[in-house]
């Protein structure tokens, strides 16, 4: 198995010390995630991260172009650029929890996504560019940015066709979840979250609820701001459905987000089974994951990366990674 190893943080208090763990654990890569009303900056984090380690690839996962001006967002990147040369790679999206939870129901258009990405391109190379009806460029005195041009890959979340097909336009490479992974790129980095279960470990203890809960809950998250009651379909959606929209609609959406990816919420916590675990997250045995992950490789993925929640992030770090070497 070739695909290169990867770990997703969101940016917290430890995500330097996890950062730091993956390089040493063999981790190709280390991607953190944005998403401001639930964690940390996540460029103020990167910037950590790029000082206290030495080789590790590095990676967002994933930026929305709503949340910042794009000559803010090159800069941060000529920031991190400078610190760590070459090893940065910048992920961008239409935005799911990051705009979610600040009330925005709908995704970014994928036109919108598309200019911005090519706004950023060439405000990197050093380029003047139209924004929002104003020529803005990056124009640092000497020494105070890296020099043009600065060529830091850009990748692109996707699942539909219109997505695929922005991405092959400006991109150059994608970000998938392990369901939609169907080839056609040469760089195709599949996210998955849950935990290595040990032989034999029930699935509703509470190690792997705290571990693998938040993926499962994930599940029960995006199907319901996508399609509504065809969450209703998932094990014990109904009455989860119902739990949540007992909150007035206003306020919805930040019950809803609250403890997205880290902890089930109180409704999760209420209705979500960890019955279908191995089904709804990457959990599952040793030999189960590999398994899955030879699958994705032969559908095109060339990177996995993984995330975990709970207590230990160093046991699930250190899992993964015997996983992965044992391929």
């Amino acid at each position: 198995m070739t695909l290169q190893l990867a770990w997703l943080l969101a940016p917290g208090p430890k995500t330097v010390e996890h950062a730091r763990l993956a390089e040493s654990l063999g981790y190709d890569r280390v991607w953190l995630a944005d998403s401001p009303a639930l964690w940390q900056d996540v460029w103020a984090r990167m910037a950590q991260v790029a000082e206290h380690t030495h080789s590790i690839q590095l990676g967002t996962a994933v930026l929305i172009p709503s949340l910042r001006h794009v000559v803010t967002q090159a800069a941060a990147i000529a920031t991190i650029e400078d610190i760590a040369p070459g090893r940065l790679t910048v992920g961008f999206a239409t935005g799911f929890t990051g705009r979610h939870a600040l009330g925005h129901k709908k995704r970014l258009p994928w036109a919108y996504v598309k200019w911005y990405v090519q706004q950023l391109r060439g405000l990197l190379r050093g380029e003047t560019v139209e924004v929002d009806g104003a020529l803005c460029r990056l124009m640092p005195s000497g020494g105070y940015m890296p020099p043009f041009p600065m060529e830091v890959p850009i990748f692109l979340a996707v699942q539909g066709p219109l997505g695929r097909q922005v991405a092959k336009d400006v991109a150059d490479g994608v970000i998938m979840p392990s369901l939609f992974v169907t080839g056609g790129f040469d760089t195709c980095a599949v996210t998955a979250s849950g935990t290595v279960l040990d032989e034999a470990e029930d699935v509703d203890s509470p190690r792997v609820r705290a571990a693998a809960g938040p993926s499962v809950a994930r599940a029960y998250h995006t199907t319901y701001e996508a399609r509504g009651d065809a969450v209703d379909a998932l094990p014990n959606g109904r009455a989860w459905r119902e739990s949540i929209e007992r909150i007035p609609e206003a306020t919805r959406h930040l019950a809803l987000h609250f403890g997205h990816g880290i902890e089930m919420n109180e409704h999760d916590r209420a209705h979500v089974p960890m019955t279908g675990a191995k089904r709804l997250s990457f959990t599952g045995t040793p030999s189960e994951l590999r398994a899955r992950l030879a699958d994705l490789e032969a559908r095109g993925a060339t990177e996995i990366v993984f995330g975990s929640a709970g207590p230990d992030m160093p046991r699930e770090l250190c899992a993964f990674a015997a996983l992965m070497q044992e391929t």
